[in-house]
């Protein structure tokens, strides 16, 4: 079974449904609202241990009501807590999610507990980084963690996976040059190499650019169109998504990260094959309402590829 670290947020996510995004000074009705687990790392987390790793989280949740519902989340999937902070005086990362009814989504949010991540939790965790397959870390905690515990992952030539985001056109050089896999959606690609991703050859250049900037192997996102891959070999393509009826976006690209990482070899040559699942994956993510609630299971993706 692939070992799979994350670093990352722990959000309490309430999800806002309404008929289209209010104009400036617009006062509209909701359709309804819930509450569910969320954050960025916790779904891709969710996602890879459903979909058959063995999944160890680093984070920090406040010693709240919200902060003991993440936990209880988590634990009920099998990830293993142990190196996720409790802080007194501090609020759990919260999410507001605007879940438009064409499905897609706007997010707001909080990082409470997550901005107190910090190079002594990523130090308490080392051994367990170590001895990792992979090391999956996103920019909802802060980014002198990240580089911490990447040079850590490296040391010990573990696999590291960076989401970035939410998107900054200041990624440092360094955590770059650690990042052997980069998994931005298009938007972010946008935000961090300046070039507009809306075609074949944008994708290209996007990735191109982001390989001058220090990261190895790029997978670009562009949801419902599919995913980019530009490797550090010079092997590229796209590979299409699944046509499905989208419910909710929110957790699909989660999905992809954490169902991509379970399935991605250490020499990445069968890149193509595990974007394929990580798009089936996502797939019927965008079928549920909610983030955690609608990443599936192995068996669940397993029968909808036939």
């Amino acid at each position: 079974m692939k070992k799979i670290t994350v670093l990352g947020s722990l959000n309490a996510d309430t999800i806002l449904h309404i008929p289209h995004l209010p104009q400036q000074g617009e006062t509209l009705a909701m359709d309804d609202a819930s509450t569910a687990p969320g954050g960025k790392g916790a779904n891709q987390a969710v996602a890879a241990k459903r979909l058959g790793a063995d999944v160890n989280f680093i984070g920090a949740v406040g010693d709240d009501q919200n902060g003991q519902l993440l936990l209880d989340a988590l634990q009920a999937d099998g990830i293993d807590t142990a190196h996720v902070a409790e802080l007194s005086g501090v609020a759990t990362g919260a999410a507001y999610i605007m879940l438009e009814a064409d499905s897609n989504n706007t997010i707001l949010i909080l990082g409470g507990a997550n901005r107190q991540v910090n190079e002594s939790n990523v130090a308490a965790a080392d051994a367990t980084i170590k001895a990792s397959d992979v090391l999956i870390a996103q920019f909802e905690t802060p980014m002198v963690a990240t580089l911490s515990a990447f040079k850590a992952a490296k040391a010990a030539d573990v696999m590291t996976v960076l989401n970035p985001a939410p998107a900054t056109k200041d990624i440092p050089a360094e955590l770059l040059a650690l990042t052997d896999l980069v998994v931005p959606n298009e938007t972010e690609a946008e935000i961090i190499t300046g070039i507009p991703v809306t075609d074949d050859l944008s994708m290209e250049s996007a990735a191109k650019r982001l390989q001058e900037m220090g990261a190895k192997n790029v997978i670009i996102t562009v949801g419902e169109r599919g995913s980019y891959f530009h490797m550090a070999d010079g092997e590229n393509g796209f590979v299409p998504a699944l046509k499905v009826k989208a419910v909710d976006t929110t957790a699909a690209g989660d999905t992809f990260i954490g169902a991509l990482t379970t399935k991605l070899d250490a020499d990445m040559r069968n890149v193509e094959d595990a974007v394929r699942f990580a798009n089936a994956a996502a797939a019927i993510t965008v079928q549920g309402a909610g983030a955690q609630p609608s990443i599936p299971t192995l068996d669940q993706v397993n029968a909808s590829r036939g």
